[in-house]
This record gives structure tokens, sequence and C-alpha cells, in this order.
């Protein structure tokens, strides 16, 4: 691979944060500074911890950024489901997005798991 863009786990987080930007901008503007701040800033996190722990170089610096990107998965998570229950999305929407991101948290547990083995082949 020569770039986090070759990444799975990379390609599946710009989609969802592709997606997260585009339902916020239903959002009214009271929540601009508050929960669609939030959560714009957790989903951009998770495609940017992906590719920082791509240019580290070492295997458990990569691990420990992909560590922060599931955190903050997490986090895009919780602020999907403060979305719902604000009635800012439908339930539809909800779904949607929430398979987006255990779609993510599957592929970037998998990558971790790679990460892992790689690690312990180079000692």
């Amino acid at each position: 691979m020569t770039s986090f863009e070759d990444l799975e786990a990379w390609k599946s987080a710009r989609e969802l944060r592709i997606n997260i930007s585009k339902i916020t901008k239903t959002f009214p503007d009271i929540e601009r500074y508050r929960l669609t701040n939030q959560i714009i800033r957790s989903s951009r996190s998770v495609s940017a911890n992906i590719a920082e722990g791509f240019g580290r170089f070492h295997y458990q610096e990569n691990i420990h950024f992909c560590r922060q990107a599931r955190g903050s998965l997490y986090e895009t998570y919780d602020h999907l489901i403060c979305a719902l229950d604000e009635n800012l999305i439908n339930e539809t929407q909800y779904n949607s997005i929430k398979m987006k991101i255990f779609r993510c948290l599957k592929i970037l547990n998998g990558y971790i798991a790679y990460l892992k083995k790689q690690k312990g082949n180079s000692q």
C-alpha cells in the first residue's frame, strides 16, 4: 500500500464522514455550534486518525491511532443517538448511518487485528 487512501478502513470512514456531513445540513441553525459541530468533528476524527496512524510507520503507533479512530466512531454513534432523540433525524436515517458506523467498526477492528499480527511477525 502506498497511501492511507488504499485502506478499506479509511474508505469506510470517509463514506461515513460524507454521510454525516450531508445529514447535518438538515439540522436547525440552533444546533450549528452544538450537536452539528460535535458529530462532524467526531466523524472527521475517524478518518484523520486512520490516516495519521498509517503515516507513523510503526505497528504499535498505527494501532494506537486506530484505537483512537474506534473511540471516535463510538462518539459519532452516541451523537447519532442524540440526533434521533432530539428528532433531528428519523428512524430510517438513524438506521442507515448506524449500519455504516458498524460496518466501519468491523473493518477497523479487522485492520487492528491485522496490524497486531504483523507486529508479532516483525519481532
